[in-house]
């Protein structure tokens, strides 16, 4: 069973990787805090995420976790990855972990010369990219079977979009598939440390029968 001075280790482990890597243009290492009511919380400490929750832009909450360094992970084409947690009694029963891709890429576009050398921004200079926000949730307490999966992905910020997953995400699981799906030309220099770990299963039966996302099982 994970517990989560393991999520912790391995979110402090793999932020590293991803500094040495080049990947990473900013960061803010994890912390851990024990509540009361046995609650732990996992994320970055003294950071208000409400403004996730806030009915505004794109832009406008993009903006405003940059200024305020909402994240744990500043991406060299300002891309934000955050990831939070929440265990009752060392289990975990919430977590979001956000993938947020700068709204424009002005910046690579308008000085390509001084990037396309670079095989790490190769993925992130093609001006046919358009930027969607990617976000993975878990909530045991909101589930509802096909309606609201324990485990889901959104992508664009639609409310309704939440295509089932099949377990809640560790951040190796999240952080691989950021790295490989969104830039792949630099994966295989990321150095990203495996961590061959799981959370338990937590899709419906009914939710198998729709085209869902299935976490790996991994065997020894």
């Amino acid at each position: 069973m994970l517990r989560p001075r393991d999520i912790y280790n391995q979110l402090t482990s793999l932020t590293g990787a991803l500094i040495k890597s080049g990947l990473c243009d900013a960061q803010n290492f994890p912390s851990i805090i024990d509540c009361p009511h046995n609650i732990t919380d996992i994320g970055v400490s003294g950071k208000d995420y409400s403004i996730f929750l806030k009915s505004i832009t794109y832009a406008e909450m993009y903006q405003a976790a940059l200024e305020k360094k909402i994240y744990n992970i500043k991406m060299i084409d300002g891309a934000l990855l955050t990831l939070l947690y929440r265990f009752s009694d060392n289990q975990i029963i919430t977590h979001r972990l956000t993938y947020f891709p700068a709204p424009d890429l002005i910046a690579f576009q308008n000085e390509p010369e001084l990037y396309e050398e670079d095989e790490l921004y190769v993925d992130i200079l093609d001006r046919r990219i358009v930027t969607v926000p990617i976000r993975f949730d878990f909530d045991t307490e909101a589930c509802r079977p096909l309606d609201h999966p324990a485990s889901h992905l959104t992508l664009g910020q639609y409310e309704n979009c939440r295509i089932p997953v099949s377990s809640p995400l560790t951040p190796y699981q999240f952080i691989s598939f950021i790295i490989a799906n969104f830039y792949h030309s630099a994966s295989s220099k990321s150095y990203l440390p495996q961590f061959k770990t799981e959370f338990a299963e937590s899709i419906f039966p009914e939710e198998r029968e729709f085209i869902h996302v299935n976490t790996p099982i991994y065997r020894d």
